[in-house]
């Protein structure tokens, strides 16, 4: 860094506790001038049902009729797909890109592996859901160094949410994520645990580590503990290089000094549910339902209090000839004199019609501006199946950009555990397959085993070869993803297209197996090296049957050959016997 205080953290090389605190400090201050820990909190609220928090109802009644859970939902589900498949591959102009296939088949199973332990489609649902209700969602990955991984090497790559009121950007006004000069991540950990990380780390002062009180993320009495701290992570790129650095730290402690990450992406994935601009929180879609929600409960409310009060008949009566209303079921009332306008029951009250319109209406144009219509929640009637299904693509046309944004970002998650793979997998054991050097020592050893009477060995079709992943960090690939319907239909096209070139011949099975998706034939590399030994056995018996052929052809020509040659001379002999006799004619003609 420059000694002249235009570097990152004031002209020295790494950050200090005091510059992390004071900015830390400041980055809650933008969050508080754009309200958005009360945003968060009402827009929670009013998400999962609690809608009348902090209203006094003076014993009026307070119901809920949760539209926005509805048509949340609905529209969170209909952005994510159950199947999500990631896909790598080199760059077109990578140079020897054959040679690549073996590493791209390893990072295509690797990253199958990771979408299985970090429960991909539950985690982009979550994602969707927090940036639907909090405005922002946010994914974390880190390197977990003591997970078990089969591997003689621990750990594993892991990804998780954070909420955006605990997320940072060094420029509040820039919402891409790499662009960032920093980025710091806020959590509440116990005291013990991070006093034991901190003396684990080497930290002199570690006992200084004290409790404190979270300001503006404890929203109610019951988060403010006496045994959780604040913890900062603050991540930023070397100038030089571009490679990730972290720094921990407390309000007055450092955890563990300035590491290297050794990767060039931040580990985290930022989405928007709406763009703000100049704006690294977006807008959420709960925040602008939020007062049709309002009127919807507050119409019913006065709907009840009116039912209650007016919806059954009162009795008007002379007190001074009935002394006493008994109004139970079946009771006689007993009175002086005649009972003409003695006792009179008060006609009940109305609610105007027009009222429960309007609370559908506003029901109804909040879904539907959501893409929430009748057709595509599933609830209109099936007269026409086309039309059914043109309506509800037609529906989910509203939130196309908000899911490919959602897809970039998956993408983006993918990059990131590309990155952590290059760096912290090193050399781990994966299944290749034989090559023509491995397979010439599988049969040897085969053709050993039976010489010295053991049981025939199978050669299998793969074999466990230690594969070093720090080659990626110098090989350039494309990642991205293939999602729900989209994929299967792909995969579908793609298996007819090669049966039909089956079919008509122009390709062989080998090359049929070859090309088939993933995942369709089980055990198909087997079947592949299978089908090629039979096609080897079948090109040599070939091979043989032709020689043989051959030979026989040979053989045959040979032995025709002297009566060839005995028929040719007799022919010779006959010729010149009629060319003398001819001769001899011609001379006693020319006597005579």
């Amino acid at each position: 860094m420059s000694e002249d205080g235009l570097g990152l953290f004031a002209g020295k090389d790494k950050p200090t506790v005091d510059w992390g605190w004071s900015h830390y400090e400041k980055a809650q201050q933008f969050n508080n001038s754009i309200n958005l820990y009360e945003t968060v909190k009402a827009n929670e609220n009013f998400y999962v049902g609690k809608q009348w928090e902090g209203v006094n109802a003076n014993g009026l009644p307070t119901p809920v009729f949760n539209f926005l859970k509805r048509v949340g939902g609905f529209t969170i589900a209909n952005l994510v797909s159950d199947s999500i498949k990631i896909n790598a591959s080199v760059l077109a102009a990578f140079p020897e890109d054959d040679k690549m296939i073996d590493p791209v088949r390893i990072v295509n199973e690797e990253f199958e592996t990771l979408c299985e332990q970090n429960r991909l489609p539950a985690l982009s649902k979550e994602f969707a859901r927090d940036a639907a209700v909090r405005a922002d969602g946010c994914i974390f990955t880190y390197w977990d160094e003591k997970a078990e991984s089969g591997q003689k090497s621990k750990g594993r790559i892991k990804s998780e949410m954070l909420e955006n009121t605990r997320v940072y950007f060094g420029n509040p006004n820039d919402r891409r994520v790499q662009e960032q000069p920093w980025i710091m991540i806020e959590k509440r950990e116990m005291v013990r645990n991070v006093k034991r990380r901190a003396k684990a780390n080497g930290i002199e002062d570690w006992e200084q580590i004290m409790p404190d009180d979270e300001e503006n993320s404890a929203v109610d009495s019951m988060k403010r503990t006496d045994d959780k701290v604040t913890t900062i992570q603050l991540y930023w790129k070397d100038d030089d290089n571009g490679e990730v650095w972290c720094y921990e730290f407390c309000h007055n402690s450092v955890i563990k000094e300035a590491w290297n990450l050794n990767i060039r992406l931040y580990p985290i994935v930022w989405l928007n549910w709406d763009y703000v601009a100049d704006c690294y929180h977006g807008q959420a879609m709960i925040t602008g339902l939020i007062p049709n929600q309002i009127f919807v409960n507050k119409a019913w409310a006065m709907s009840m209090i009116s039912i209650n009060r007016t919806a059954f008949p009162k009795f008007i009566y002379d007190k001074t000839r009935i002394s006493h209303l008994d109004n139970g079921v079946g009771r006689a009332i007993g009175v002086a004199g005649t009972v003409d306008n003695a006792i009179k029951a008060v006609d009940t009250g109305h609610i105007e019609p027009q009222v429960f319109q309007y609370i559908q209406a506003a029901v109804s144009q909040s879904e539907e501006s959501l893409g929430a219509t009748e057709a595509a929640l599933g609830e209109g009637k099936a007269y026409n199946t086309s039309a059914i299904l043109s309506l509800q693509k037609a529906a989910s046309t509203p939130q196309e950009l908000t899911k490919q944004n959602l897809y970039q970002q998956i993408e983006d998650l993918a990059r990131i555990w590309l990155e952590f793979m290059s760096e912290y997998y090193g050399k781990r054991v994966v299944d290749m397959p034989l090559t023509d050097e491995m397979r010439t020592l599988f049969e040897q050893q085969a053709a050993l085993s039976q010489e010295i009477g053991l049981p025939a060995q199978e050669i299998p079709a793969t074999a466990p070869v230690e594969f070093d992943f720090k080659m990626l960090k110098n090989h350039p690939f494309s990642v991205k993803i293939d999602v729900g319907a989209s994929s299967y239909y792909s995969e579908v096209s793609s298996l007819s297209t090669l049966d039909n070139l089956l079919l008509n011949g122009h390709i062989n099975v080998v090359q049929y197996l070859e090309h088939i998706p993933d995942g369709t034939v089980a055990g198909r590399r087997e079947l592949i090296d299978e089908i090629k030994q039979q096609m080897e056995q079948q090109q040599m018996m070939a091979e043989q049957q032709a020689a043989m052929e051959q030979q026989a052809a040979a053989e045959q020509a040979a032995a025709a050959t002297p009566e060839i040659a005995e028929n040719e001379q007799t022919e010779e002999a006959k010729s010149t016997g009629f060319k003398e006799l001819g001769e001899a004619l011609r001379s006693v003609e020319r006597r005579q």
